[in-house]
């Protein structure tokens, strides 16, 4: 019997590598606007919601989250994060190409397009490219049952002492098992992805989500305490892999796609 069950666990994982290796690595764009006004604010949400999404649903790229952190109300640099999921880096490339000749974009996004020195729509804006981890090749929607309103977003940046320290927690995510273990713990995570073009490198970031603050910090009390996570922690070849980290909780725009 037990012989029989390591098969199927064997079967099983061989088929999930297969799958993934099946399943080509996609692309995140990530934008994060500054900006520090309601009028600022109001214009790229009008943008996003009636030009930039409308124009890239119709060129085929779907998924598109957008969202703002919890502490917007309280902070005088306030930023819109955009997540954009491209099959390609020419896809990216493209989707602009196409959105400047969609009339409907040009007119919907004509305050955001059009907008005066004298009054631009944010105080300036970063853009960060992402290549999907392998063995979470492609974006995962959050299975949430709660109101859209109570969601909470978690975006985590490691970055890494050097780019082969950077590559060892890349390791512990991939072949370590991190990854698997906070899926057996439902974490919902939205994607995973090494930062390959970005203001801050060598960095990895990914994004968990939560039905709510409190199921958010059951999640991480139970990951803290979790005996797979202890053990794995406590590799050897896995310690002083991450020099910063940083953590941004949000919440969803009412347009975002997810």
């Amino acid at each position: 019997m037990f012989q029989r069950v390591m098969l199927l666990a064997a079967s099983f994982c061989l088929t999930i590598s297969f799958l993934h290796a099946q399943q080509k690595q996609e692309f995140y764009e990530i934008k994060v606007y500054h900006f520090n006004s309601r009028e600022q604010e109001n214009i790229l949400d009008t943008y996003y919601e009636k030009a930039f999404m409308p124009a890239a649903h119709k060129a085929g790229v779907k998924n598109i989250g957008v969202f703002k952190p919890l502490s917007n109300d309280t902070v005088t640099d306030k930023r819109l994060y955009v997540i954009i999921p491209f099959t390609s880096t020419d896809q990216m490339i493209n989707l602009t190409l196409q959105m400047e000749k969609n009339p409907e974009y040009i007119k919907s996004g004509d305050d955001y397009i059009n907008a005066p020195y004298t009054a631009p729509p944010y105080t300036r804006y970063e853009s960060i490219l992402l290549k999907a981890f392998t063995t979470a090749p492609v974006m995962q929607l959050p299975r949430l049952t709660s109101s859209k309103a109570e969601h909470v977003y978690e975006l985590r940046s490691y970055e890494g002492h050097t780019e082969k320290i950077y590559r060892n927690k890349v390791h512990m995510f991939n072949e370590g098992g991190e990854v698997p273990l906070f899926k057996r713990l439902n974490f919902n995570a939205v994607f995973y992805g090494g930062v390959i073009a970005g203001s801050r490198m060598p960095n990895l970031m990914y994004m968990t989500s939560f039905e709510n603050m409190k199921d958010r910090d059951v999640h991480w009390d139970t990951f803290r305490n979790d005996s797979e996570w202890k053990a794995l922690s406590a590799r050897p070849e896995y310690q002083k892999n991450v020099s910063k980290s940083d953590i941004i909780l949000m919440a969803a725009a009412s347009y975002s796609d997810y």
